[in-house]
């Protein structure tokens, strides 16, 4: 069985979604289990379908209002570096209503809705192949996994659009009494769980460099403190996962692929750059092929 793995990352899921153009559509990949956390999991429907062009465009023409209803910060460019600034009108109208985060991302559930449409939907439910949505359940400290095969065409949207809630900066869920919130939260790269569900070739794309190459700059506001910390955390949560999928791997006799961005591309993924999105889809998709193209290289030299 093989599976298609790919992790958080907000803006640069561009990038995985170059990655996976090339293994579809070259390399002729046939995935059993696409499963994603946070921006992959906006990814695996289309993937899963086969329609690269449409989540493609998509991708490449995103911008903040087509994610937030409410905004909470303001982006600054000095110097051709992009920092976030707080929007204090936005951050204190929404407290004046009383929401527990900073901004709101009810345009994102809007878009998530109008791109994957019902029949799209049926069409991936009545199939053997299934798509898996990583999210957080706060309430109960755990993470949880949420099969296509399970749910309704409403409710698997809803899924998606919370696996992707970044919070405290874009919209807290509650649902079932639970309070959820994106799933790298709790597993930015869930290796282990698609092995668990029976996964014996996996490819993962981890939207982080392979090794450690970032020296973040100082925190210029609470909201950059922020973003700093939870990079911070992701990025150790990441590693976790990393070991953890490699452990698991290595006791189910399953082979992992991996697939790094092999340059830093972003210092904050809640930036939506049109431009940048669209570099970053060729980029990976150039990534993909110069790595099999090594790999064949060596191969025939060994």
């Amino acid at each position: 069985m093989k599976a298609l793995v790919i992790s958080g990352g907000g803006s640069k899921g561009a990038f995985a979604g170059g990655v996976a153009q090339y293994l579809i559509e070259e390399r002729q990949k046939k995935y059993d289990i696409f499963i994603g956390t946070s921006t992959g999991s906006l990814l695996a429907c289309h993937l899963a379908l086969n329609k690269v062009k449409k989540i493609k465009e998509v991708y490449t023409n995103v911008t903040q209002r087509s994610i937030f209803s409410h905004c909470p910060f303001i982006i600054k460019r000095k110097n051709g570096i992009e920092t976030i600034g707080i929007h204090h009108l936005n951050v204190i109208r929404n407290f004046f209503k009383g929401r527990k985060t900073f901004g709101e991302s009810y345009n994102l559930k809007k878009l998530i809705i109008n791109t994957i449409t019902k029949a799209e939907f049926n069409q991936i439910k009545v199939s053997t192949i299934d798509v898996v949505v990583t999210v957080s359940n706060l309430s109960l400290n755990q993470v949880e996994y949420k099969s296509i095969k399970d749910y309704e065409y409403e409710e698997f949207c809803e899924w998606i659009w919370i696996s992707c809630n970044y919070t405290p900066f874009m919209t807290l869920v509650k649902k079932n009494g639970c309070e959820y919130a994106d799933g790298g939260l709790g597993s930015m790269i869930p290796i282990d769980e698609v092995i668990r569900r029976g996964a014996t070739e996996v490819d993962a794309i981890v939207l982080e460099t392979e090794i450690t190459q970032l020296n973040r700059m100082p925190s210029l506001n609470v909201f950059s403190l922020l973003t700093n910390m939870f990079n911070f955390m992701l990025d150790r949560i990441e590693e976790q996962n990393i070991r953890i999928g490699k452990f698991v791997a290595s006791n189910h006799n399953a082979i992992i692929e991996f697939y790094y961005t092999p340059t830093i591309l972003t210092i904050n993924s809640l930036i939506f750059d049109k431009k940048k999105m669209n570099r970053w889809w060729e980029d990976g998709y150039v990534y993909a092929k110069t790595k099999h193209l090594n790999i064949s290289s060596n191969e025939l030299k060994n």
